[in-house]
């Protein structure tokens, strides 16, 4: 299939997404306040932390709001675009329901992780933006377009490390048979992208770092705003999304081709 014809697929659950949303309306802010609630709770714990010091890890008050306003957007996208689709994929492994999306015209990938988006968390992800034009006004910084650029196509690289990540996870579901729960790993695994990079040293820095993708996903990002542009930075995440899309597609693969549907 086409490009254009993937693209007619989106758009058609955007089209079914933002009907169902506008249909429950309540539903839907509910949501978006839980989600700004727990969005304020970080910003809170950050100034409450910075009011008995001015650096952690070598990284001042509006640095690190700047890396959690970068976490935020990052985690807010991966909820608003995949993470409902993914979430569900499980279930529908354990149901027997998969088989509508192996008999649906297109990639099963592609089918089942853009079914639908959730706009509440769509929504809070220009709250989390507008964390990150705070502190980079409050750090007297000038970011050139290029920087901004790389920023916003470094954020690309990291929610595809975020996605591979949850994929990886909820593909166990083909071999595990009690499995519930086991997504909430993700955001285990994630709250360490909200610490710098700096603060893990040693066998931290090896495992959560290095072996682990959570904490350069928005390490990286935010560096380019902080310090700019710099080479291998982008190399680094580049090579890092690569991997792990490669990997979290592999693993869907092998237990995709371990998959019984329901008719068999």
């Amino acid at each position: 299939m086409s490009l254009t014809h993937y693209l007619k697929i989106w758009l058609a659950s955007v089209r079914y997404s933002v009907v169902r949303t506008m249909m429950f309306r309540m539903d839907f802010l509910m949501w978006a306040l839980v989600e700004l609630f727990w969005m304020g709770v970080n910003i809170l714990l950050i100034n409450v932390i910075y009011a008995h010091t001015d650096s952690i890890a070598g990284w001042s008050k509006y640095e690190m709001l700047l890396l959690v306003g970068t976490a935020m957007i990052l985690q807010r996208l991966m909820m608003g675009f995949f993470w409902s689709n993914l979430f569900e994929m499980g279930r529908n492994i354990r149901t027997g329901q998969f088989d509508f999306f192996l008999a649906q015209p297109g990639n099963p990938l592609f089918m089942l992780s853009t079914r639908k988006i959730d706009l509440d968390s769509i929504l809070n992800c220009f709250v989390a933006i507008s964390v990150v034009v705070f502190s980079v006004v409050k750090l007297g910084l000038h970011p050139s377009w290029l920087d901004i650029a790389f920023y916003v196509l470094l954020l690309g690289g990291a929610l595809l490390i975020h996605y591979a990540a949850v994929l990886v996870i909820v593909s166990t579901t083909f071999w595990l048979i009690g499995s519930q729960g086991i997504e909430g790993s993700y955001f285990t695994l994630f709250e360490f992208s909200r610490l710098p990079r700096q603060a893990f040293v040693g066998a931290r820095e090896v495992i959560f770092v290095w072996i682990l993708p959570a904490v350069i996903s928005s390490n990286v990002p935010a560096s380019v705003l902080i310090h700019g542009f710099q080479l291998h930075y982008v190399l680094w995440l580049g090579a890092a999304a690569a991997l792990w899309l490669t990997i979290g597609v592999l693993v869907f693969r092998a237990g995709l081709r371990r998959y019984a549907s329901a008719s068999s």
